[in-house]
Order: C-alpha cells, then structure tokens, then sequence
C-alpha cells in the first residue's frame, strides 16, 4: 500500500529523555542527567537525524521528554544546528517543552535564534500543596519568573499546560487555576485530565487505596473549565486544547489527521511509510543501534487504509471541527464500511451526542465528554466486511 500523503509534509517529533525527577503521574521514558550519557544522546542524534528522508518537507517540529529545557544552552543549540542541517528548510512551526525550572534567558535566546515558534510550559497547576502531590519542582515564584521571560524573549506562540481532577483539587481551585493561567495571557492553553497510568508513583497509591478515581467530578472538571475558558477568550479546538484565534497547534492537528512524522531519540513513535512504531525506550539500546547505523523499530505496526480511517475518524471527532465522511471516503477509497459507519454516526445524532450537516459529523457538548466511548463504538464500525 502506498503510505498515505507521500507528498505532504512530514512532522518530526524529539525525545529528550533527561529529567531531574520523575512527576508522580509521568509515565514517559526518562533519565537522569548524567553528563556522560547526555553527549553519548546528543552525538547518536546527529547521527539519526541524518537518516532523515531529504525528498519530504518538514512543516512541524516538536520536542518533547523529558524536559528539554533541561539540556544546557549549548546543548540544545547543538541539537538544533543538527536537526537544520539535515531539512530542505526551516519549519513552520517549532514547539519546544520546558518545565518552569528549567527556563533561563539564555536558553530561551538560543531557541529563538535558531527559528523556534512555540514555547509550551507545563504548569499543572498553581496550588502549591497539588504541584507538591504532582511531586513537581517548580514553586510559584518560579512559574511567574519563567513566564516573564518566556513572553521577554518574543516567542510568536506560546502554550501552558494545565491538569485537572488531581486528588484533592477543587472545583475552585480549578477554576482558579484556569483563571490565573489566562492572566498570564498564552496564546494556546492545554487542559489534560490525570491519568493513572501503570508504573507510575500515583499508579502505586491508586491501587493502595490511597487516592481514588470519580468520573462524575472528572466530568465537573470538563465542563466548567470548557465554559471558562470560553468566556476567557479560548477557543477550544480539540477536547483537551484551546487556543487563539490562529494559534492551534498545527503538529497536534496534523497527527491527529493521521498525517505523517518521524520520532527521533529513545522512546519516540512514528508514523511513517505504511508503518507505526517506535524506537527502544532505553538509552543504551537506542544508542547502540544508532551508532551501528541501523534504524531500530519496536512495536511495528503495518498500516492500511482500514485502520488509518479508523483513527481518522476517532482522532478526527475529538477536534471541534469533526470531520467530512466524503473526503475520507475520498482519501482512504475502498475501505471501512462505511455504511455501518454513518448508520452508527445517524445513531448518535438520534442521542444528541452528535451534531451531522451534509456528510459532516461533529460531536456536541455531550458528546465531547463521552468521546472515548463514542470512539470505542466506533472503532467497530471501520472494520472492512
């Protein structure tokens, strides 16, 4: 099968693994800084970002971890100056992660400098006893002081992070988090509901009894942070993702439309030629094979048309826009049925969890906060006969 959108641009997506402590809810591959494993990383990069196809643009760049913000001035503008030279040209969009700890002046000019678009802060929250529950670094003062030069430095988009439904939290503390990031005026905010996930220190406490999950307050937290930040001024875009007029994240909406990237670093995933899969969430071993020459894959999954649609169609809903059953009829010609598929969408509609205009299909409030549902039911109906 010939991969989808061979001729559009591709995303490319780095892992930088190195924190100086692990988040109670983090789940990510992550390592500590040591100085010796750090050069080891960065020349194993140059060396797979030269595996780069040089026959695809590269629209969208993102960096993630980790916490790249970590790596010193010098270091991520090595990184940068590596990845560069291995592109027809620059970007369009660049985002960058850093933790409020890790922003410093000197950082911040170099990824300026070398054509970065985005600076996304994870926050989490402004309650000092939830960052404590969080077990994040960062206090107040440093949030505020990271801030101020992020905006100082002139970034053409800039991203908060922020989380909800922590044990403990409030419904007021939550709006009053919300209220405090939007006085800091980012052009995006990113709203993300706590997950237990395995192997994980909140993971450990859940299964001890220690904290517990309620989905009804889960879904007090949705909706008033939805109509808050409506009346704040975002608009919200995806189910978690809120932006300005013109400051979507383009890189998330373009995976999101099962588009094309390629991972870079240990533990990234791609999506690329016909193929999902990942590189080993391990330093040595990524290194390792990287430094043979080879392109090391895990988990390798072999793409059709079937299950692109499938996730177009699930990934697709989560965005407010929903999405036009003609054009992915159109784009992923013979398969699915999607007979059954628009038989289930008619369903849903008879239930008000989706709104249809024509052949296009979006949830409504309700039906945004059963999504996942919504998307398990779904993914049935894309199944070929």
């Amino acid at each position: 099968m010939a991969p989808p959108h061979s001729a559009a641009a591709i995303g490319i997506y780095c892992h930088v693994p190195f924190c100086a402590s692990t988040c109670d809810f983090c789940a990510f591959y992550q390592e500590k800084p040591r100085r010796g494993d750090l050069e080891r990383y960065l020349r194993a990069m140059d060396m797979e970002f030269v595996q780069l196809p040089r026959d695809r643009e590269v629209d969208t760049v993102f960096w993630g971890g980790g916490t790249p913000g970590l790596l010193a001035a010098k270091d991520l503008e090595r990184l940068g100056v590596s990845l560069l030279k291995n592109l027809n040209a620059p970007p369009i969009e660049w985002t960058v992660e850093m933790a409020p700890s890790t922003v410093k002046a000197d950082k911040l000019a170099l990824l300026k400098d070398l054509g970065v678009t985005r600076i996304s802060m994870g926050v989490q929250s402004f309650q000092p006893p939830l960052l404590d529950s969080l077990g994040r670094l960062h206090n107040l003062k440093q949030i505020h002081l990271a801030w101020e030069r992020v905006q100082a430095a002139g970034f053409a988009q800039t991203n908060l992070d922020l989380m909800f439904a922590i044990p403990g939290q409030s419904l007021d503390q939550w709006e009053a988090d919300i209220r405090q990031a939007a006085r800091l005026t980012p052009a995006h905010l990113s709203t993300y509901c706590l997950t237990f996930e395995e192997d994980t220190a909140l993971y450990v406490k859940l299964s001890q009894g220690k904290v517990s999950i309620d989905e009804e307050k889960e879904l007090r937290f949705y909706e008033r942070g939805w109509e808050l930040l409506g009346e704040l001024g975002y608009a919200q875009y995806e189910v978690s993702n809120f932006a300005r007029p013109g400051s979507e994240c383009i890189h998330n909406m373009n995976t999101w439309r099962m588009h094309e990237w390629i991972g870079c670093g240990p533990s990234a995933a791609s999506q690329y030629r016909g193929e999902r899969y990942q590189r080993p969430a391990n330093l040595d071993a990524w290194c390792m094979a990287i430094e043979a020459g080879e392109s090391p894959k895990i988990e390798r999954v072999q793409l059709d048309d079937d299950l692109l649609l499938a996730d177009a169609v699930i990934f697709g809903l989560r965005m407010n826009k929903g999405i036009d059953l003609d054009s992915l009829a159109k784009r992923f010609k013979g398969a699915g049925n999607f007979g059954v598929l628009e038989a289930k969408l008619a369903n849903f509609e008879h239930e008000g969890l989706v709104y249809v205009e024509g052949g296009h299909y979006r949830l409504s409030h309700r039906g945004r906060l059963l999504c996942d549902a919504i998307g398990g039911k779904l993914m049935e109906s894309t199944e070929p006969d």
